[in-house]
């Protein structure tokens, strides 16, 4: 708590005491009035006096509160009309004593006896140590070190700091200057850029693309200026009653900014209505509990006390801030929300002094950020109602302008997207690979066999056919089946032996001559037909041979034009005039036999 300057007065009847509390919540502040004890409380000041007499509370006490001074000045009757207080000009002695120095043990021992041990020891001093204030003059402070509207405000936090550690995010803005804040800033936002939040948001972004199409109030106010005058201006911004009670509270003064501080002002007035524009379009125009957050963290002039130069500074300062602290960290959000503060500024200056209207009612209901309004936003609300229109049309001219990218944000932006895209592309190549279809190895099998059966079946179709196909052959006319073969020499001489002949044809029938081979393989046709007749000839060639001697009686069929078929055709009616000699030898046999043509 800080104890708060003061200063105390009285006539015959009252007593006056007036409290300076620069930046307090005074919308909320506490007196309490009992005998000579008065107590005064405005977050973050407090103040309890001992006086010299006593005062009572029965109505007539009043309080007044200068907003533009920051001073409480309280009216309190005294209990004895008339009575004189003495030393109301000895500050110190009328702060708050220290408390009774004995207190009620907070713990006792069951059981044990009723008389309690004596302790030697200190009791804790339960009231608040107050030491007088005493502000310092500006002078005290370094000129580059000022900050809020047009840097008119320095030494504010020289005490308040404890209290709003919460509210901006630099510390000791008293003794820091402008450069050394800028690059403490650029280093706190590189620190919390995170570019998985980052990436996640760029790939996932349903939730930000339904954010993208909201609609905000200024834009059916921008659709209805076609057409109409500079002054319809005022029939498209609506202020709520509420809003017309706090343009009443406000005290009528004028800004005298030179023209070193007047830029900065204009340009701080963007980076507000920036941080205004992201927050309506995230919670889509119905605040909350982080609402206020929202607009400090993205304003780098309220968070760091910023002095832009620029308008490339504001939008790469908002940009940067934008994807390294709220919810949604997109560039496109960025993008919508400088196209909403150029609808802003298109609109006027109603518009404008509507959102400031917005961001100091926010600030007002915030615990902290309460003092914002005192060094900022109050006073835009008074100076914007006095700004000539063609400067904000010149301020918008300025920022329709200005352009900003990825790579001006210094965040390696596209570096990041190129490689996650790069990364999502390998992704599903393997997902494309692992959806190809693949057989269990009992199907695979399965399938094998009943491929190797089918083969099986198909072959031995296919030897049967080449059986019946030979049959066929054999019994067709020579002339017919063997066209184009040349004669031969006959392979066997024939005798006449009925005998013979009756004994072979008896064996054939017993022994078909033809006779299925399983083959490995099909073949094609000219091979089938050319091993069914060198099959024929083996089989006859095994079975019967002649001599020499007895080939001389036989007439050779040199008027035939294939011999070999047609000894297959007339096999069986030749058997009995076969006649069979002793058996020679195997290398014997194929000396005498003849080689086939």
């Amino acid at each position: 708590m800080i104890t708060p300057a003061f200063d105390i007065t009285q006539d015959s009847d009252v007593l006056i005491i007036t409290i300076r509390v620069p930046y307090a919540r005074a919308s909320e502040f506490d007196i309490y009035i009992d005998g000579d004890d008065f107590k005064f409380y405005a977050k973050p000041y407090f103040l309890r006096l001992t006086l010299p007499g006593r005062i009572v509370e029965d109505g007539r006490q009043k309080a007044t509160y200068n907003a533009d001074d920051g001073i409480f000045t309280i009216q309190v009757p005294k209990e004895t009309p008339g009575q004189q207080f003495e030393g109301l000009n000895l500050l110190t002695s009328l702060l708050a004593p220290k408390g009774a120095r004995t207190c009620k043990p907070l713990i006792e021992e069951i059981g044990s006896s009723n008389e309690a041990p004596e302790d030697d020891e200190e009791d804790l001093d339960w009231q608040i140590e107050q030491t007088p204030y005493e502000e310092l003059s500006s002078e005290a402070f370094h000129s580059d070190c000022s900050y809020g509207f047009g840097n008119l405000r320095v030494g504010v936090f020289g005490r308040l700091q404890e209290e709003l550690n919460d509210v901006i995010d630099l510390r000791d803005p008293d003794v820091t200057p402008a450069p050394e804040r800028t690059q403490r800033r650029l280093e706190a936002e590189k620190a919390k850029f995170d570019p998985d939040h980052y990436l996640a948001d760029l790939f996932e972004d349903d939730a930000i693309q339904k954010l993208l199409k909201y609609k905000p109030w200024w834009v059916e106010a921008q659709k209805g200026e076609c057409g109409e005058s500079a002054n319809s201006e005022d029939t498209r911004v609506i202020f709520t009653e509420k809003e017309k009670e706090q343009l009443r509270k406000f005290t009528n003064k004028s800004y005298l900014l030179d023209k070193k501080a007047e830029p900065p002002v204009y340009l701080s007035l963007i980076d507000l209505l920036l941080a205004y524009c992201y927050e309506v379009r995230v919670t889509e125009g119905e605040r909350n509990v982080e609402s206020a957050w929202n607009i400090m963290k993205l304003s780098g002039t309220l968070s760091w006390f910023e002095n832009y130069r620029s308008v490339k500074d504001v939008l790469v300062s908002f940009g940067r801030r934008v994807l390294c602290y709220p919810l949604h960290r997109s560039f496109c959000l960025v993008m919508k929300a400088i196209k909403d503060t150029c609808a802003l500024l298109h609109i006027g200056k109603a518009a404008i002094l509507k959102c400031l209207l917005d961001i100091h009612a926010i600030f007002q209901e915030n615990d902290s950020a309460y003092i914002l309004n005192d060094l900022y936003i109050t006073d835009y609300c008074i100076w914007i109602q006095k700004v000539k229109s063609k400067k904000v049309a010149g301020l918008l001219g300025c920022l329709q302008a200005t352009t900003i990218s990825k790579a001006d944000l210094a965040l390696e932006l596209e570096e990041l997207e190129e490689a996650a895209t790069l990364v999502q592309e390998e992704e599903k190549l393997l997902e494309a690979s692992d959806d190809v279809p693949r057989q269990p190895a009992a199907l695979i099998t399965s399938e094998a066999s009943s491929s190797s059966d089918s083969s099986e079946t198909e072959y031995t179709s296919s030897d049967e056919e080449d059986e019946s196909r030979s049959e066929e052959m054999g019994l067709q006319d020579p002339s017919e089946t063997l066209q184009g073969e040349t004669a031969a020499t006959p392979l066997i001489q024939v005798v006449e032996n009925t005998e013979s002949h009756q004994d072979a044809a008896a064996e054939a029938e017993s022994h078909p001559v033809l006779t299925s081979v399983p083959v490995q393989a099909p073949m094609s046709t000219e091979e089938k037909v050319q091993e069914a007749i060198t099959y024929q000839e083996s089989s006859i060639r095994q079975r019967h041979t002649v001599t020499p001697d007895e080939s001389q009686d036989c007439t050779p069929c040199t008027d035939l034009k294939h011999p070999t078929a047609e000894l297959l055709e007339v096999a069986p009616s030749m058997m009995n005039r076969l006649h069979i000699v002793e058996v020679p030898t195997e290398e014997e046999a194929d000396d005498k036999l003849l080689s086939m043509g």
